[in-house]
């Protein structure tokens, strides 16, 4: 055998251990891109960006791997979120996060299910790229704050004051109460009932005063491009869905959602948002460019 044979062997059983060990934490990786971007495009771009400099990383040298994947996924995602912070300035109407067609197991981890529900992810853009990061691997995949400082390029202290800023802005603005799924699906059971219907009354009856409706489409379909507030207001924009759609109920980024669909096209998916028993947020994802993942289930892991 030949030194270069030799070294072939080893290049290629490096490459199947260093392949072996990125696809065991693919999915993790995937949920931590995933909620610093709101975005399974960018982050399916981080998850190969990630998997480039893994390659080359000498196993070897490295003590805990899922730790170290976690580092450059997040150093990534933050550099991907600088640049998705400039899109969305020119981005035509809401911007909503993109939906993910999800197992009923994710619902079964109501930490997982909560952070990346779309009200979450909603309050995680009003976080600034940094403290969005911090906020995700401390309060969602428990790092310890010294591994988040590797991955965030500052210092223990500092990543604890970020940490406290942003667990304190969030819980300003997160939904008031946990909600269960059951209670989810009843509200969407009646939700889709009073639009198949066109009971306008008993829609009403189930949305707060100061529902607010957003729609994203992107300027590809249409949509409303301002926010709808007001439970008058946004009974009748629902009233006006196309008869020939059929609405199905279905899990989205872990909760109980409804799935529009105009022949075997998937056209809107919509998430709501329920706090003192009333819909409060109502999210209907319209831009076809974000509606990939609603095709099959994407798996998320912590």
């Amino acid at each position: 055998m030949t030194e270069r044979t030799t070294g072939q062997e080893a290049c290629g059983g490096r490459m199947d251990s260093a392949t072996e060990v990125f696809v065991a934490h693919r999915n993790l990786l995937f949920t931590v891109a995933y909620e610093m971007l709101g975005s399974a495009a960018d982050a399916e771009d981080v998850l190969q960006e990630t998997w480039l400099r893994w390659a080359g990383v000498d196993l070897g040298t490295v003590r805990d791997h899922r730790a170290y994947l976690v580092r450059i996924t997040t150093r990534q995602a933050l550099t991907r979120l600088r640049t998705l912070g400039r899109r969305k300035e020119s981005y035509v109407g809401p911007w909503l996060p993109e939906p993910l067609l999800t197992s009923p197991d994710v619902a079964e981890d109501v930490e997982l299910a909560d952070s990346v529900s779309m009200a979450m992810l909603l309050v995680l853009e009003t976080l600034t790229p940094t403290e969005r990061a911090v906020f995700v691997l401390r309060e969602v995949f428990a790092l310890e704050y010294g591994e988040i400082a590797e991955a965030v390029g500052k210092n223990p202290a500092a990543v604890r004051q970020i940490a406290h800023r942003a667990r304190a802005h969030v819980a300003e603005r997160r939904p008031r109460e946990v909600v269960s799924a059951a209670e989810t699906r009843d509200a969407l059971h009646a939700f889709q009932r009073a639009v198949e219907t066109g009971d306008l009354q008993n829609l009403l009856d189930m949305l707060a005063p100061d529902v607010v409706l957003l729609t994203d489409g992107g300027g590809v379909v249409r949509a409303a491009r301002a926010p709808i507030a007001g439970a008058g207001k946004v009974a009748r924009a629902l009233s006006g869905i196309n008869t020939a759609i059929t609405l199905r109920p279905a899990h989205v980024n872990g909760h109980p959602a409804l799935i529009l669909r105009l022949g075997d096209e998937t056209d809107t998916v919509i998430a709501v948002r329920i706090d003192g028993g009333l819909i409060t947020g109502l999210y209907a994802v319209r831009n076809p460019e974000k509606l990939s993942h609603m095709e099959q289930v994407t798996a998320l892991r912590r």
